[in-house]
């Protein structure tokens, strides 16, 4: 997978507080796997370099408003995000107490994201982009190839990997800018995730060795 800025895009699943943050919902569960694979630096590592090498650059964010909880069924991880109220914003055109919430991006982020120049698509509802105009997007911009990073490894990156398979794109995974939840019942959800990039992926990276490919 050949990587140029006309025609490759850093795609940023789900930045935010709520799966990144020590105070956020889901740090009990994803903390030692964000800690093991430096993933809050290596995503930084990856929004900087893409802007400062002039790549296209899109969030695909979660966000649960207050209609959204009438749901009467789903997964067990989609239930437990319900339930603890992860992504929650109150209201889904208006802002209050917006900053520094679980649905709110990662600080250290913002000056990456927050700059007029990404591409902020609408939220996903679930896992995967089939319910955002994030291809539409991509599209658009004649975009074909896409390096994929941010939470979680085995939901939401997983599910974006493989549709924007189906839909065409050529997509690397970098497996270090993400990862995955640890579930006593449920399972390491990050082991799981790379199994399936493996098999899934047109390229699974490091960190380190995408850089050095969109350099």
């Amino acid at each position: 997978m050949r990587m140029h800025k006309s025609d490759t895009a850093l795609v940023v699943i789900d930045p935010q507080n709520d799966v990144l943050s020590e105070q956020g919902v889901s740090w009990a569960l994803v903390g030692d796997s964000i800690k093991e694979n430096d993933t809050v630096a290596n995503i930084e590592r990856l929004f900087s370099a893409a802007k400062g090498q002039g790549y296209g650059v899109f969030v695909s964010p979660h966000y649960l408003y207050p209609g959204d909880r009438a749901w009467q069924f789903g997964g067990a991880a989609e239930r437990m995000m319900l339930r603890s109220g992860e992504f929650y914003r109150p209201d889904p055109l208006r802002l209050d107490n917006f900053t520094g919430s679980g649905a709110d991006w990662l600080e250290r982020y913002k000056p990456l994201i927050e700059d007029g120049e990404t591409v902020v698509v609408s939220p996903h509802k679930v896992w995967g982009p089939q319910t955002n105009d994030l291809v539409l997007q991509l599209r658009k911009r004649h975009v074909s190839k896409v390096v994929l990073a941010g939470m979680l490894a085995n939901l939401c990156v997983e599910s974006h990997l493989r549709e924007l398979l189906e839909q065409g794109f050529e997509v690397a995974v970098v497996k270090d800018a993400t990862a995955g939840p640890r579930h006593p019942e449920l399972g390491d959800g990050y082991k799981a995730a790379v199994v399936n990039y493996g098999f899934l992926a047109n390229q699974v990276l490091t960190t380190t060795e995408a850089l050095k490919a969109m350099d």
